[in-house]
């Protein structure tokens, strides 16, 4: 690990604690020799336990805190200048500090883990949201579609295919001429090729007069494979042609996949 992860993984407070395994001890102790932020850390920890256990405890002399640190981590020699004794007051009162901090840790791991978990909680609820949602729209979507096919208003024709360009194809359209309202359905058409699109078109037949009704499109789709349309010449007959992207200002009749009359 580079020192900004060693510093971060909350082993330096363990280790100054004396709670850290003995090889991940060893770890750190290398890290301290090798990287001096590393080192400059680990003595800010024991500043700070020294501070806070001085507002717990009795003034203890500096020598016996490192006393205390070397005993903790097993770091003492058989050569180390002889100390004084020990205040055990003092040492009680360390020990209830150094215990406090590591409480201290527990609790920031916990609470690290409690914001983690309320994070996947967060998204997950939020995906959930959005899933209500798009439930909701579709819901509204098929009871405006239902409530078309069950109203006495629309009447229902069917577009077959052009024997010569697509003659399994098929559509169907819901019609209410008084509200000038179509929905269409294009389940019976097959998908169109890239960079091409469906047009519909509103068509007078003596003279063969054709009005664009619109294309077949995101903007128009109101449910699965359905599409409305409004505010269109009075038709004498549907027809759906393939076009180029964007539509055509003409029908390619080449390309006219159904046509169907509309009876008066």
């Amino acid at each position: 690990m580079n020192p900004e992860e060693i510093i971060a993984s909350g082993n330096l407070e363990m280790y100054v604690c004396g709670a850290l395994p003995e090889d991940e001890a060893v770890a750190v102790e290398k890290a301290i020799k090798e990287f001096p932020e590393v080192r400059r850390e680990v003595e800010l920890i024991e500043k700070s336990l020294i501070h806070l256990a001085e507002t717990v405890s009795p003034p203890v002399q500096a020598m016996t805190w490192s006393y205390i640190l070397e005993k903790i981590r097993g770091n003492t020699h058989s050569g180390d200048t002889k100390v004084k004794p020990l205040n055990w007051p003092a040492i009680t009162g360390w020990a209830a500090a150094i215990l406090f901090m590591g409480g201290i840790m527990w609790m920031l791991k916990q609470s690290s883990e409690l914001n983690n978990s309320l994070n996947v909680t967060t998204v997950e609820n939020t995906i959930l949201r959005e899933e209500k949602l798009k439930a909701e729209n579709q819901l509204a979507e098929n009871t405006e579609v239902l409530e078309v096919l069950r109203s006495k208003d629309y009447q229902a024709y069917t577009l077959p295919g052009n024997q010569a360009v697509a003659p399994e194809a098929f559509a169907k359209v819901f019609l209410n001429k008084k509200e000038n309202v179509a929905y269409i359905d294009i389940k019976g058409l097959p998908a169109p090729p890239r960079g091409k699109v469906y047009q519909v078109w509103s068509l007078k037949m003596e003279p063969l007069t054709p009005s664009s009704v619109g294309l077949i499109s995101a903007e128009s789709k109101i449910g699965e494979g359905i599409y409305k349309f409004v505010n269109f010449p009075d038709p004498e007959a549907f027809g759906i042609t393939l076009e180029p992207e964007g539509g055509s200002e003409t029908p390619t009749l080449s390309q006219l996949y159904t046509l169907g009359m509309i009876t008066i």
